[in-house]
């Protein structure tokens, strides 16, 4: 699978497409290395980010110096129209950039970068008439003048644009793929910006050089375009991750072939200023001449560190970073709570009067600006200060909640649990060890819901989204009389045998027999409806009852317990004449014919 990938998007470039055509002809052809291959730009020493340019000039009179490592993978690989691999033209190719940056008045930046071939390896070819030539190997690159301009913005601004531009003299070997031997230009507008730790650049322009044939493949004028965000890390800012983005596309043949398109993934340190490193990787993703299956870049910079440039609002000559009256005139103190601020403190309490809320009474210092410099006071003479306390005009007591402290003592429900700690404070309730629950309604039958929350609050019972439901038993309710199922046991039709559907409820029966031993006997009574004959369903009622007393014990009753009875349709509780009677007669009830008595209060 990544095989695949490398193949479709970074390592098949122009030539793959063009030997489709080139198969069938009858004389052989040439593949050029009069080719500018690379298309990786390092940006000037001391720019952001490794392949597209800030817009800034850093510094005044200002130096910058790198040696950048430039690895390409299979930046020209042959392939046939079914992807099968052919061979590299060129399989490896190294740089080593050296680069330097002057930097003119905070504006102007004149570059020059001197790029060396030190690897550039792969295979001379010969498929369907078209020959490639191996590369020579090391030998130098062309040599690269830039000049830009910044027309808006600061160093330290979100928004910067500035125009500049390179020009490529053809300085570098005709047989290596690293030249074209002509000279090239690139115009460029380039836009960036830095806002506290986020930091990015655009770059686009049109590159102008001699067209070149490869294969069938024609390659002249193009337009480029770069992107860059990051992030700067530490207090010192001096960790960088950042990704971004490079490429181009022919004007006059746009097309696969003539698109290339990369990214890297890179990050910068500072180690010790002026001293930065830095290290990319990253894919291509097309197949245009030039785009490399990966690259990878290495950087070691010479870059001073610019500094913000320090401000005077007022205008005194005491920056603002120490001038504790920036907008105000004043002079200079030993005392940092008065450097850069006017000798004005008419009630001599060590807060100047621009920002003492009461500045002719001596008071104290405060974050509230309304009570800065203001005497302190105890309002409600509760030996609580005004300034904390929640009540100032209200004797109260001292509490950890800020919002109580100073309050007097409260027991809105009256059950004797003042309120800071009645977690029910509109409600009634008891003491309790748990804070959670101190002061609220008890829970009587342990299921895990208040009282005032439980339907049925002397039986345990579950939870349930119906509020009249919610803390009653779900399928099985004791009684004093019996035990009352809130479903009804299902048979086969005209038969005693139970359907699996009511294993449930009978597992709930025998729990709440075995949970309430003071139940010494229970008669399981079977009831029908009075269709059929009465000797029928005197029958079918005995032999039901006596299922679910067998099942009963099945699930640990002891039979000691249990009686069954069938009453055929001799007690019915509703209408035998319609559906919904007759259906409320077929039953079986659990009657307590012996139990314990209570125990004597």
């Amino acid at each position: 699978m990544a095989g695949r990938w490398v193949r479709r998007f970074a390592v098949s470039t122009a030539v793959a497409g063009c030997l489709a055509s080139l198969t069938g002809a009858a004389s052989a052809q040439a593949v050029p290395t009069n080719v500018d291959l690379p298309k990786f730009n390092p940006s000037e020493a001391g720019d952001r980010f490794f392949g597209v340019p800030s817009p800034y000039a850093a510094g005044e009179a200002t130096l910058h110096a790198m040696a950048l490592l430039d690895y390409a993978r299979e930046p020209l690989k042959l392939v046939r129209d079914n992807d099968e691999s052919v061979g590299s033209v060129v399989s490896d190719q190294m740089f080593v950039h050296l680069g330097v940056n002057f930097a003119l008045m905070n504006r102007f930046a004149l570059s020059l970068n001197m790029p060396f071939a030190v690897v550039s390896s792969g295979d001379a070819l010969n498929v369907g008439g078209v020959n490639t030539i191996e590369p020579a190997g090391a030998t130098l690159g062309d040599l690269r003048l830039g000049l830009r301009a910044r027309l808006i913005g600061e160093y330290f601004d979100g928004f910067q644009l500035a125009v500049g531009g390179y020009m490529w003299l053809p300085t570098g070997g005709s047989d290596s793929y690293v030249s074209n031997g002509s000279v090239r230009g690139q115009p460029m507008l380039l836009l960036g910006g830095r806002e506290d730790r986020f930091i990015w650049s655009l770059m686009a322009g049109p590159s102008f050089r001699a067209a070149t044939d490869i294969g069938n493949v024609q390659t002249g004028y193009q337009m480029n375009w770069g992107a860059g965000a990051g992030v700067l890390l530490g207090d010192a800012r001096a960790f960088q991750l950042g990704l971004e983005t490079t490429g181009g596309v022919d004007v006059e043949n746009p097309g696969p072939r003539n698109t290339n398109a990369e990214a890297l993934v890179g990050a910068k340190l500072r180690v010790i200023s002026p001293l930065e490193i830095g290290l990319g990787v990253g894919p291509g993703f097309t197949s245009g001449i030039g785009t490399p299956a990966f690259r990878g870049v290495f950087q070691i910079a010479y870059t001073p560190e610019m500094e913000r440039e320090k401000s005077d609002r007022d205008g005194d000559g005491i920056y603002d970073d120490v001038d504790a009256c920036p907008d105000v005139p004043g002079i200079a103190s030993e005392d940092p709570a008065k450097h850069g601020c006017p000798e004005s403190d008419r009630d001599k309490d060590g807060i100047l009067d621009d920002v003492d809320a009461c500045p002719d009474e001596p008071g104290v210092k405060s974050d509230d600006p309304a009570k800065n410099g203001c005497p302190v006071r105890d309002s409600d003479k509760d030996g609580i200060l005004d300034d904390v306390d929640a009540c100032p005009n209200e004797p109260g007591v001292p509490s950890d909640d800020p919002a109580k402290h100073g309050c007097p003592l409260n027991d809105k429900d009256g059950d004797g649990i003042l309120d800071e700690v009645d977690a029910c404070p509109e409600i009634p309730g008891v003491k309790s060890d748990d804070p959670k629950q101190n002061g609220c309604p008890p829970d009587t039958d342990g299921d895990g819901f208040r009282d005032d929350q439980d339907a049925c609050p002397r039986e345990k019972g579950v939870d349930d989204p119906d509020p009249t439901k919610r803390g009653c038993p779900k399928l099985v309710r004791v009684t004093e009389q019996e035990i009352i199922i809130l479903e009804q046991v299902q048979f086969d039709t005209g038969k005693a045998t139970i359907k699996k559907v009511s294993d449930p409820l009978l597992d709930s029966v025998a729990q709440v027999l075995k949970e309430h031993p003071e139940i010494l006997k229970i008669e399981v009574q079977g009831h029908t409806d009075d269709r059929g004959s009465k000797q029928l369903n005197d029958k079918l009622s005995k032999d039901r009852a006596a299922s679910v007393k067998k099942a009963l014990e099945q699930r640990g009753v002891e039979g000691s317990r249990l009686t069954s009875q069938g009453y055929g349709m001799d007690k019915p509780i509703a209408d035998n004449k319609t559906e919904d009677g007759r259906a409320k007669n077929r039953r079986v009830q659990f009657v307590v014919t012996d139990k314990k008595p209570a125990p004597a209060k």
